[in-house]
């Protein structure tokens, strides 16, 4: 190839097929590709999610033959440098639609601006970008249902096929430095909780898409296995979407119409990145137009009922199974998630951002929009229409998608020799299960209270 060196601004997008952007970088000559380890994005990231962005950055690396640079820093600062290094005129990257990534991205281009550097921002890491979806009088959806008709009648582009690319280099650092400047963001009522890592999945392209063709092989099951936490009913791709190692239209065109209950949840993520692109503030404060949050308690009790949720010794076995999950693989079932938050906001009266933010902090998948929606969604003040009355029993809960005790028994060992139900109910501090914690609050009453603090907070909007 012949021309100027063209710098791939790799970010959310770490892999080589199916991307634009890197088609558009080799078409005027050879391609520096770079990822930027950014102090500013990486100090709210947890242990887990740092390693699996890492091994990601390593299998990127690996595929392009051990060409990508890596730098930290400011990435004005780095992106400027690196232009000059290799006299490159131009960076192009996917386009960040998150409000860190817009500001940050305004940034860079100024600054590469005033040296005679271009920033080009192109495709997206979606299936379809944040802000097209409109009504016909232009407005964005505030409800799914309508949101999702509205996608659903887009045309989608199909996945592209790879670019052919001369890869260039330039020094490069350690990925593993990466590591370092994640979980510097800690929040105090965190206090003595786990911070170590979880075991990292195989990360990148090829193991995204070996994840996908073993979905699609049970994709027709996914509507009846996915609320299901006992079974393989997921499709285990959150955490590759997440880092950008398989795009969603190639998900999309992979399970294709095999699954609509499956393709609802990718409209789910698409719908949850609309809202936070058109309401930045939606990450920390109630989404616009819905009650004020529940009155939360943030005493010594509180960060001591809050320490028993994360650690998963609440003595309620489905809610303490799926926090321990998480604190051992880096993940946790959606039926689970919505569980968990349920009873730290509504049995707990704990403020629904301490915890999004245990959940970002553990979860290699941990996705601000998806998180933060989902959590405003269980707390009241999110999307839904009329979230007041339902508080999620976790008992019932267990005993409808979980009858056989299959997922409580495989993450609270102190549970594994009962039989359901009764591994399913309450039973630590007495003879069947002594190792295990007595419940930390009793359900009904707290489920009053909560019903009394939606009231209260309704009342006040």
């Amino acid at each position: 190839m012949n021309g100027a060196a063209t710098i791939l601004w790799f970010r959310r997008d770490l892999r080589t097929g199916d991307h634009p952007a890197l088609a558009s970088a080799a078409a005027s000559g050879g391609v520096l590709g770079a990822f930027v380890g950014d102090p500013a994005l990486l100090a709210p990231a947890g242990p887990t999610r740092a390693a699996h962005l890492v091994a990601s950055v390593r299998a990127l690396d690996a595929s392009i033959g051990g060409r990508l640079v890596v730098r930290v820093g400011r990435p004005e600062e780095v992106l400027a440098g690196l232009a000059g290094e290799v006299g490159a005129r131009r960076v192009v990257a996917t386009a960040d639609f998150g409000p860190a990534g817009r500001a940050r991205d305004e940034r860079v281009a100024r600054h590469l601006g005033e040296r005679g550097v271009d920033l080009e921002l192109c495709d997206s890491p979606y299936a379809v970008a944040p802000g097209t979806v409109r009504s016909r009088t232009g407005e964005p959806y505030r409800v799914y249902t309508a949101f999702r008709r509205a996608w659903e009648a887009l045309d989608k582009a199909r996945p592209r096929p790879a670019a052919a690319v001369e890869w260039l280099g330039a020094r490069s650092e350690d990925p593993s430095g990466l590591l370092s400047l994640a979980g510097r963001a800690r929040p105090d009522y965190f206090a003595d909780l786990p911070d170590g890592p979880a075991p990292v999945a195989p990360a990148g392209e090829a193991a995204a898409h070996a994840v996908l063709e073993e979905f699609c092989a049970r994709a027709e099951r996914y509507g009846e296995a996915r609320d299901l936490p006992g079974l393989e009913g997921t499709s285990r791709l959150s955490a590759h979407l997440k880092v950008g190692a398989i795009h969603p239209r190639a998900v999309l065109n992979a399970v294709g119409g095999a699954s609509a209950p499956f393709v609802g949840e990718v409209a789910w993520r698409e719908f949850y990145a609309d809202v936070l692109y058109h309401d930045p503030d939606s990450a920390r404060a109630p989404w616009r137009g819905t009650p004020r949050p529940l009155r939360a308690d943030r005493d010594g009790a509180a960060r001591e009922r809050f320490a028993a949720w994360a650690r998963g010794m609440t003595g309620y076995p489905l809610v303490d199974a799926g926090m321990r999950q998480l604190l051992a693989e880096g993940w946790m079932h959606n039926r689970v998630r919505m569980v968990c938050a349920s009873f730290l906001v509504k049995h707990l009266h704990l403020d629904w951002r301490w915890g999004a933010r245990w959940f970002l902090w553990r979860l290699a998948d941990g996705d601000l929009a998806s998180n933060q929606h989902g959590w405003q969604w269980v707390a009241g003040t999110g999307t839904d229409a009329a979230p007041f009355h339902r508080v999620f029993n976790p008992v019932r809960q267990a005993e409808r998608f979980d009858p056989e005790g299959r997922y409580v028994r495989r993450h609270v060992p102190e549970l594994a020799h009962l039989e359901a139900p009764d591994c399913l109910r309450p039973v630590g501090g007495g003879l069947l299960a002594p190792g295990y914690p007595a419940p930390i609050v009793d359900l009904e009453a707290e489920r009053r209270e909560a019903l009394a603090r939606h009231a209260e907070a309704r009342g006040r909007a």
